[in-house]
């Protein structure tokens, strides 16, 4: 196909798709399916090798979110019956870390959820990174804490955080549809003060909303345009108790387009398998490593996610292999001008942010969980208690699967083993 040589061409040269080209990508049928996933494996393939790059997130504080964004479970008004607790302390939030690094995970990824960190919360935090840094030789942590004031980002940054996550989440043109309390102009300028800061900029979206394929291009050119080290891609879990609980818009086919066009427009930048991969992916996310290189590792912040060892046992059965603390992630040219203006783990040994997602509302970045629960805590571990059952969606949506949203009962802020 015409299309796909082009964009393998353009992103070999890190050359801009065309808005035609990048809804083209998005429009194609089921027949072209695997030949959009093995032209956007070239692409990866020439910036990424077959490595997959391993995030755990740690939730500092669940819930309690004065923020409204329709599609989290942390929201002000859920109902979703999640864990809810204040700030875990520098030891426990350590010792939660200690288990995903252990997992195989190469970054840290602290939320909490909130509009945006006080100058204490940000003091907090950076004693929990001091903590975790001291514990775990050559981690990464990347932080969402929600929208940043003048001087946090600097202040993080000399506590030893690499990366600052905060999603833009969907277009300009429909985000005030999503969230009342802030705008998508505040999250825009929380990723440039990250920037500024010499922080590793991790700025994604969450698909399934409702938006059209216009919105998802608007945003991901958006996310390209700031410049963004990483990319988180969230695909919605509908929480019940929460505005989109009956927003099933997504197949397995759908979600490997969308991932194919992040990757053909940003074709050198981290791009994450965030919330939401095993409730649309399905027996698909094998697939899906084939066009992304960084997944989260276990649980997210309020939902799970399959058992880490399942996730270490894909990534192996798909002929690809973990990437290394020693190995740099980003691609020799995008880690010297993050190592030139001062930034953090791009340089060393890897770059890209954190996709977690999150609570949100400004908070946790963003990336949120896309309904509920963003990163993955862990690797293996043992089960989890299952979650009370999850209620039947109001209307019949074909593909719909509210059996696999199940809330986090294990892990940070509860007395059960991580699933790491």
């Amino acid at each position: 196909m015409d299309l796909l040589n082009t964009l393998v061409e353009k992103g070999l040269r890190r050359e801009l798709p065309t808005r035609e080209e990048a809804l083209a990508v998005l429009a194609t049928s089921d027949d072209e399916l695997l030949d959009v996933v093995a032209a956007a494996g070239k692409v990866r393939r020439q910036w990424f090798g077959r490595r997959v790059k391993l995030n755990y997130l740690v939730n500092l504080k669940s819930g309690l979110c004065p923020e409204d964004c329709s599609y989290c479970s942390q929201r002000l008004g859920s109902k979703a019956e999640i864990l809810k607790y204040t700030w875990l302390k520098s030891d426990e939030a350590s010792q939660a870390a200690a288990a995903g690094v252990a997992g195989g995970a190469k970054r840290v990824c602290l939320v909490a959820s909130g509009r945006g960190p006080t100058d204490r919360d940000v003091e907090r935090v950076g004693r929990t990174i001091e903590a975790i840094k001291e514990q775990n030789e050559g981690v990464e942590v990347c932080a969402c804490l929600g929208l940043l004031s003048d001087g946090q980002a600097e202040r993080l940054k000399e506590a030893g955080a690499d990366a600052y996550n905060h999603n833009l989440n969907t277009s300009e043109a429909t985000y005030a549809g999503i969230t009342k309390t802030h705008t998508y102009a505040d999250r825009v300028d929380t990723v440039q003060k990250a920037h500024a800061a010499g922080l590793s900029a991790c700025s994604g979206l969450i698909a399934g909303m409702g938006e059209t394929d216009e919105d998802l291009v608007d945003v991901v050119y958006a996310l390209r345009e700031l410049d963004s080290d990483s990319v988180p891609v969230n695909f919605l879990i509908p929480f019940e108790g929460t505005p989109l609980a009956k927003e099933w818009n997504l197949t397995p086919q759908r979600c490997l387009r969308i991932l194919a066009m992040v990757r053909f427009v940003c074709p050198d930048v981290e791009v994450r398998i965030a919330g939401g991969r095993e409730v649309h992916l399905r027996s698909m996310q094998p697939l899906a490593l084939n066009i992304a290189n960084s997944i989260f590792l276990g649980d997210y912040l309020t939902s799970e996610g399959q058992a880490g060892q399942a996730d270490l046992d894909m990534i192996a059965d798909a002929g690809f292999e973990v990437e290394g603390a020693g190995t740099t992630t980003l691609p020799k040219h995008r880690a010297d001008a993050l190592a030139a203006a001062g930034g953090g783990c791009g340089s060393q040994a890897s770059a890209g942010c954190g996709s977690h997602d999150a609570a949100e509302g400004a908070g946790c970045g963003s990336h949120a969980e896309a309904g509920g629960g963003c990163g993955p805590c862990g690797g293996h571990a043992q089960a989890a208690p299952s979650a009370e059952p999850a209620a039947e969606p109001a209307s019949e949506v074909p593909g719909a699967r509210p059996d696999l949203v199940a809330v986090r009962r294990r892990g940070a802020g509860t007395e059960l083993a991580p699933n790491a």
